[in-house]
């Protein structure tokens, strides 16, 4: 799929660091309770860390408890969705749909949301731009 962020895997490794480099670029995971998004109640928009592009807006961000920053419903058209079958399981894989960056995944398992839906994201993957124009918090 052709995105609308290209870069080589030198330019990704030069921008990114490589714990980001690792999640977004490998398909890797953060360990859990580690992100600094994980419980941030701020106002905001989030967006993928390689690119920028708006992915979740605070409102549909909710403590799922599962250790990473948990949202029900995306921006329209943000994810792109990748079956993932990786360690003997079936899952969806969420990707940003800009640059093809890893996010984390979607799990269908409710917790009470609107969707129904856990889009259980890497806190590295994103960064937070505050409604109070306070500048970007990065995960």
């Amino acid at each position: 799929m052709g995105y609308d962020v290209e870069k080589t895997d030198a330019e990704w490794r030069e921008q990114l660091s490589p714990e980001e480099y690792a999640v977004l670029r490998q398909a890797g995971t953060e360990r859990a309770g580690v992100g600094r998004l994980t419980d941030t109640e701020t106002t905001g928009v989030y967006r993928c860390k390689a690119c920028q592009a708006k992915l979740f807006e605070s409102d549909t961000k909710f403590h799922s408890g599962c250790g990473w920053p948990s949202f029900y419903q995306p921006i329209s058209d943000t994810i792109e969705y990748v079956e993932d079958t990786s360690y003997g399981m079936k899952r969806v894989e969420v990707r940003c749909a800009g640059c093809g960056s890893h996010l984390g995944h979607v799990f269908p398992d409710g917790y009470g949301t609107p969707t129904g839906d856990r889009y259980c994201i890497n806190s590295v993957s994103m960064t937070l731009e505050p409604a109070d124009g306070s500048g970007p918090v990065a995960g």
